[in-house]
């Protein structure tokens, strides 16, 4: 690996519009409800459940996602956030990743809120956050997690927001793609990796990326989280055999007549 590909540089294509339009989008909610951080960081400090969820139980660990669309597929369903999210835990999720991008993912904080009330298990705020704001929101809307995209943020900046999450409470789900991502677990001390095979830059997908990175990745204590591509059960072998310890799946039991069924077949691959 040469020097450059070690070097971060700023997010292209698509992942770059989307990242512009988070902190657009940011600004308008900030606008309208400015005192929220202040609100959030008055309240007791909650403790982490997200990750720990995560680590024992029955059957191969999946972290199922709502989400009604995306840039690659389009319009995926237009579900009831609650009413899905219910169908993935029957299945044996151990836990709920919520899209609330609106503009190209079709998803709300609201969804959140219903998915809180409908179900025990931990969830994910999944969205491109820019902003401590945006971690605010996802523990007033009762998330035990949030995502942070390597990709997506300048080091001092994904620092800043890693630490401001983790103060807060919420567990961090660091996801890499690229070569010169690789280093920011190690950088943060993160134990919850994801390595997503769709570039979001370019929305291709590359299933091989996972078996490629996992050594460069695996620590003692660290969970590699696989993300993208995965449809069927010979799919969560393929992770599980290439070093994944649990999965995230969302289109493939979005897409599914029967979410329960689907679900249970994932779970019970490995």
């Amino acid at each position: 690996m040469s020097p450059e590909d070690r070097t971060w540089r700023p997010p292209r294509g698509v992942l770059a519009e989307l990242v512009a339009a988070a902190r657009e989008d940011c600004a308008r909610r900030l606008r309208e409800r400015p005192r929220l951080v202040a609100e959030v960081a008055s309240r007791p400090r909650r403790m982490p459940r997200f990750e720990q969820a995560l680590q024992g139980g029955r059957g191969f660990p999946l972290i199922c996602e709502v989400k009604r669309a995306s840039p690659s597929a389009g319009s995926i369903r237009p579900v009831d956030a609650a009413s899905q999210a219910r169908a993935y835990v029957a299945g044996g999720a151990r836990c709920v990743s919520v899209l609330t991008e609106e503009q190209r993912f079709g998803g709300r904080l609201d969804d959140l809120r219903s998915v809180r009330a409908a179900v025990e298990v931990p969830l994910l705020r999944k969205d491109f956050v820019v902003e401590p704001y945006m971690l605010a929101e996802a523990v007033d809307a009762g998330a035990d997690a949030v995502l942070l995209i390597a990709g997506a943020l300048e080091p001092a900046r994904l620092a800043e927001l890693w630490a401001a999450a983790r103060e807060l409470g919420l567990d961090v789900l660091l996801e890499v793609v690229h070569p010169f991502e690789l280093g920011a677990p190690d950088a943060l001390g993160a134990t919850l990796v994801g390595v997503n095979a769709r570039d979001l830059e370019t929305l291709e997908v590359d299933e091989g990326r996972l078996a490629r990175t996992a050594p460069a990745l695996a620590r003692p204590g660290r969970m590699l989280v696989a993300e993208s591509g995965i449809r069927t059960a010979e799919d969560v072998r393929r992770c599980a055999s290439a070093g994944a310890g649990a999965a995230l799946v969302g289109e493939s039991v979005m897409r599914a007549a029967d979410p329960v069924a689907a679900v249970r077949a994932l779970v019970e691959a490995v």
